[in-house]
């Protein structure tokens, strides 16, 4: 029996004890909203290497892995994406069918030199191990499709498959796991439990294998991954979010989001965090920082007008910094979510830290400009 055949039979252990269940589990003294699920409030510990697991108790729940990869003079952006949904106990019936949980796979390769975006979603209910999200261990697969941690508890896996091209990564975080918000919360409006679990790995060194048509290419780079859970949707006084993630040349790291209102303004509790060369981080509140755009890009298939280019300001820290699209167009259409629409694509950055020229790469996710968001 292969390596992940054997993960995927302890996997469906794990799926089945989820399955029997008929209600997400409440701790006493935790919140739920109306369906039983947890609401993120303060205060939470994270505990690694545990935390990377899933957490069924919460409603929403995703592990992003975005970076960038050269072969060569080659130059790739990707994205991988695993997505859970917890389905509320009204929904469930006494079938083999039955799932307390929903699984998306996104997946996206951007071919700089080729000037090309590719992309693939998969969707599948936790149910007769089709796919799953183990709470046990870190291990989140849909079909042959997963991420998780090998043997050691320490390198991530990355292995998805689509039509046009496939991924096999090892990624070794080069930093310990950054925390956002206060007290293990990422606050994203006013209220009880609007607010996630959210932290990221914010350098990765990766290695492995890509896949494009006839080529199979030895590939090396750096990568980001954020996992986050919660209970929230997005109010229905915001349209959207814009999120930023940067490594830099000078070992610094930059994660921000701007959370959209429908008058046009921006949600106070937009934040984000600054992590040091060596690791140590401080958190970055609304005034601490601003974000313009500096062109458009109209989606030939959307319609949708997103923001192309942008200026990222930390004036405190001594950040002034050019956000370039490797490629215009890197928009996925995701029809396993109802049709959703989002721009997530890798960036060059040019411009100053601490004072001094830098130059770096990111990722750019822009939400909400196309239709609905995902959640």
């Amino acid at each position: 029996m292969t390596g992940f055949a054997w993960r995927r039979m302890i996997a469906t252990l794990a799926a089945f004890v989820l399955l029997i269940a008929a209600a997400p589990v409440s701790a006493p003294g935790i919140p739920t909203d109306d369906e039983g699920f947890r609401l993120a409030v303060p205060p939470y510990t994270f505990t690694f290497p545990i935390d990377h697991a899933a957490h069924p108790n919460y409603r929403i729940e995703w592990w992003y892995y975005t970076g960038h990869l050269r072969a060569g003079e080659r130059r790739f952006g990707y994205e991988l994406t695993f997505f859970r949904l917890g389905v509320p106990a009204g929904a469930k019936s006494g079938s083999a069918w039955r799932a307390n949980h929903l699984l998306f796979r996104h997946l996206a390769l951007t071919d700089e030199q080729g000037k090309k975006f590719y992309s693939d979603e998969k969707a599948e209910r936790q149910a007769l191990d089709l796919a799953g999200a183990d709470s046990t261990r870190y291990l989140v697969w849909i079909g042959d499709d997963y991420v998780g941690l090998e043997a050691d508890r320490r390198t991530h896996r990355l292995v998805a498959r689509a039509d046009a091209f496939a991924l096999d990564l090892r990624a070794e975080p080069e930093k310990p796991p950054v925390i956002h918000g206060e007290r293990g919360v990422s606050q994203k409006s006013e209220g009880v439990g609007n607010a996630s679990h959210y932290y990221s790995l914010t350098r990765l060194a990766t290695r492995g294998r890509l896949v494009l048509g006839k080529d199979t290419l030895a590939v090396e780079g750096r990568s980001w991954m954020d996992h986050e859970f919660s209970s929230d949707k997005l109010r229905d006084t915001h349209v959207g979010w814009d999120w930023f993630s940067i490594q830099l040349s000078d070992g610094r790291d930059l994660m921000l989001y701007r959370l959209r209102l429908k008058n046009g303004g921006l949600e106070p509790n937009s934040s984000g965090t600054l992590v040091e060369a060596d690791g140590r981080t401080r958190r970055i509140l609304y005034a601490d920082f601003d974000t313009g755009p500096t062109g458009e890009w109209v989606s030939p298939q959307t319609t949708g007008r997103y923001p192309s280019g942008w200026i990222v300001r930390v004036p405190r820290e001594g950040i002034e910094l050019r956000l370039e699209p490797t490629i215009l167009d890197q928009e996925l259409l995701v029809q396993s979510m109802g049709g959703i629409a989002y721009w997530e694509g890798s960036v060059r950055v040019t411009g100053t830290s601490a004072g001094k020229a830098v130059t770096g790469q990111g990722y750019v996710e822009l939400t909400g400009y196309a239709g609905r968001t995902p959640f």
